[in-house]
């Protein structure tokens, strides 16, 4: 049977085997408006790029509506727009920084592909530019929702939450409607541009996650620096040795602390997780064409980002706070409704498009991780569960229990969700093998896309965290009354699990998409064979090679970012204690520390620390794949992905129970604030930051960048070695 296919100018012919025939209905059977826009496959792009239009239409509109409430008393205005003059002045510069690298690797993927390589190189720089764009949303909004939401606590805690998860909805949306509109809308550029067909066009988008990926990097990298760095410095000086509260106003240190919360965890976070679902849509386009070939197998993953759209801005409407005041349930309203709706949607679609149920099993999957590594992180993160009591209780006998246990937890805390990548890895392998398509590995993809699809909803539940921790800020700084802070601590708290949630997420998904992205690579070294497959032995010392160099990877790039962060407070450390020891009346609060002058340091550590871990990251996998070969870069490929997703986990997950147990004391428990437990679990916290804030959310990035980088040099690297 032959069934045609292509876009509106050119026309494929492929053929189907007897199986497929009932399968593949490109022609509608019912007269339906609905149906014919979903099986006339052509479509789908324009639908796609419909829907991110939407998604920043609505991200627009609650931007609008944040910036209507109430800022507060000038004081709070005024210390506020410290904290936004700090974010703007390090991304400004962030990005020059940046801007610099990404014209050099521009120049040379222009220059290095015969064909089509200015396509790639210009998918390259928009990739970087909507990554950087994603992030400076995020910060934007959330250095202006902060002091809305400190002044909404005067009202109360529901409207306190509306107004940060409104803020943080802002930069959820942005970021998935900038991600869908770069990857759909480069899909039909390219088709056109290029003259080539839908099958073709999906290896030059690894263009545009490449450079989404760098710039994700660089932002998680700098940013976890400037923040940790900043908070370290700010901790140690005055918590420890001056014994003065959190976000007090007479620590030097306590605006480049607030200014480092925008920058690391909403701009860094915002380009993490714009290049992640940009990455995994492209991953699993470009091993459907690869490998399947049918142009419903490749539009499929944009049809799932165009449910998910629509659920997750009808799920935004679910996040209430009840009667029970429980701020994690209102957040877990609107993440639920949003799978529920994502789930209905995501049946028809596949119905219309494949007609095979399993392809819509693999999907829910995915949307079944999601909810499960939610679950799990809380339990490991959030003050009302054991393993944050257990690392408080240790706390009881010194900072050295608290490290010993906050360490234990965080390896222990790996355990769950490896299980759960495990078992989602093999659902879905066998879902998309028994499926019409009869590829295991896309039932993977469908699994991945289908997880962050939800990621509006995943960064909003997020972004709402350092918005909350900035409000607490500046309610302290501003000395409003002890209720309004009582408000933002709690829902600081939360705060910090979901941060942690979203970062095992982006982790998660990070090994789904790396595997689907290391497939796709051995289908490049495959046509560079003339057909023929490679086995990746580990009896192959090549591979073996590889493994080794990749597993050491995530531990030389983390160990980078920790020793980054502690260069930086040293100098943030000495800073602070030269402004007590010669600012006369800083205690007192007679006089004003110099605040710019911390900002300063940790800027400019930021900016020159990261680009090491930065040319690691790229240039590891063109030089052992020129210098070994194609089997051991297919080996390190593997063992930074495995290597990499545990690490992480255990930094993040780790790091952010050491950051709540601190939290727990200081709610009264084991003495509250100022005894001998708090003093050691500000040690834990001050150890845990730079795990759960710079290193181990940046392993996401280290992931997708070695994997990117060698899926465009595959075949470069395969004609210069004899296979």
């Amino acid at each position: 049977m032959h069934i045609f296919r292509g876009d509106l100018t050119t026309c494929q012919s492929i053929t189907l085997g007897q199986n497929h025939l009932d399968n593949y209905n490109v022609l509608p059977s019912q007269p339906s408006i609905i149906i014919n826009l979903f099986n006339n496959l052509s479509m789908i792009t324009y639908l796609a790029i419909g829907a991110a239009v939407v998604s920043l239409v609505y991200a627009i509109i609650l931007s609008v509506l944040t910036l209507k409430n109430p800022k507060g008393s000038q004081k709070m205005v005024e210390i506020a727009s410290y904290i936004q003059e700090g974010a703007t002045a390090y991304l400004g510069r962030q990005s020059k920084a940046i801007a610099v690298v990404a014209i050099v690797i521009f120049l040379i993927l222009a220059f290095s592909f015969k064909e089509n390589g200015m396509l790639l190189a210009g998918g390259f720089l928009l990739g970087a530019f909507f990554s950087g764009l994603a992030g400076y949303i995020g910060m934007s909004i959330s250095v202006r929702a902060n002091v809305r939401t400190a002044e909404a606590a005067h009202k109360g805690l529901a409207k306190a939450l509306k107004v940060a998860f409104m803020g943080g909805s802002v930069t959820g949306f942005s970021v998935v409607g900038l991600s869908l509109l770069g990857v759909s809308g480069l899909y039909l550029i390219f088709q056109k541009v290029s003259g080539l067909g839908f099958a073709q066009v999906p290896q030059l988008l690894i263009g545009f996650g490449f450079g989404a990926s760098l710039v994700s990097l660089f932002a998680r990298v700098g940013g976890g620096i400037f923040t940790k760095a900043a908070d370290v410095g700010a901790d140690l000086v005055g918590k420890v040795e001056a014994g003065i509260p959190e976000d007090d106003p007479r620590n030097p240190a306590v605006i480049a602390d607030n200014v480092g919360d925008n920058v690391g965890d909403c701009a860094g976070m915002g380009a993490d997780l714009f290049e992640t679902y940009a990455v995994t849509l492209i991953s699993g386009m470009i091993l459907a064409s690869s490998v399947i070939g049918t142009q419903s197998s490749i539009e499929y993953p944009l049809a799932l980002g165009i449910i998910a759209v629509f659920a997750s801005i009808f799920g935004s409407f679910f996040v209430r706070l009840g009667k029970k005041k429980n701020i994690m349930g209102a957040l877990y309203n609107g993440m639920i409704a949003t799978g529920v709706i994502s789930a209905i949607g995501f049946y028809f679609v596949t119905d219309y498009m494949f007609h095979d149920i399993y392809i819509f099993f693999a999907s829910l999957v995915g949307l079944a991780v999601t909810l499960l590594v939610t679950v799990i992180t809380e339990y490991y993160t959030s003050t009302e569960y054991g393993p944050v009591k257990e690392v408080a209780q240790a706390s009881v006998t010194g900072a050295a229990t608290n490290i010993i246990s906050g360490l234990a937890v965080g390896l222990r805390s790996t355990f769950a969700p490896v299980l759960v990548i495990v078992a989602a890895i093999v659902s879905s392998y066998m879902l998309g093998q028994n499926s019409s398509l009869a590829n295991g590995i896309y039932g993977i993809a469908v699994a991945a896309i289908a997880m962050l699809s939800t990621t509006g909803m995943v960064i909003a539940v997020d972004s709402y965290g350092p918005i909350t921790d900035n409000a607490g800020g500046i309610a302290e700084m501003a000395g409003l009354p002890k209720e309004v802070r009582e408000h933002t601590d709690a829902l600081d708290a939360v705060g910090n699990t979901t941060k942690a949630v979203t970062k095992g997420y982006a982790i998660a998904s990070a090994a789904l998409a790396a595997l689907v992205l290391f497939q796709a690579y051995t289908e490049v070294i495959t046509k560079s064979n003339n057909g023929v497959p490679l086995s990746f032995d580990i009896s192959n010392y090549l591979v073996l090679v590889g493994l080794l160099l990749g597993g050491l990877l995530p531990f030389v790039f983390s160990s980078m970012a920790m020793s980054a962060v502690g260069r930086a407070a040293q100098q943030v450390v000495q800073e602070v204690r030269r402004q007590f020891r010669e600012i006369k009346g800083i205690m007192q609060g007679t006089n004003k520390p110099e605040y710019g002058r911390c900002v300063d340091i940790v800027t400019k550590a930021a900016l020159k620390e990261m680009i090491l871990p930065g040319i690691l990251a790229v240039t590891s996998p063109i030089i052992v794949g020129f210098i070994f070969g194609p089997l051991a870069l297919g080996g390190l490929l593997v063992g930074v992905i495995v290597a990499g997703l545990l690490l992480g986990l255990q930094m993040c997950t780790g790091g952010a129970a050491w950051d709540n147990s601190k939290k727990y004391i200081e709610a009264g428990t084991h003495g509250g604030k100022g005894s001998d437990a708090h003093k050691a679990a500000v040690v834990g916290d001050t150890v845990g930051d730079p795990f759960k804030d710079t290193a181990g959310p940046a392993l996401n990035a280290l992931i997708k960048v070695i994997n990117t980088v060698a899926l465009i040099a595959g075949s470069l690297i395969a004609t210069h070695h004899i296979l």
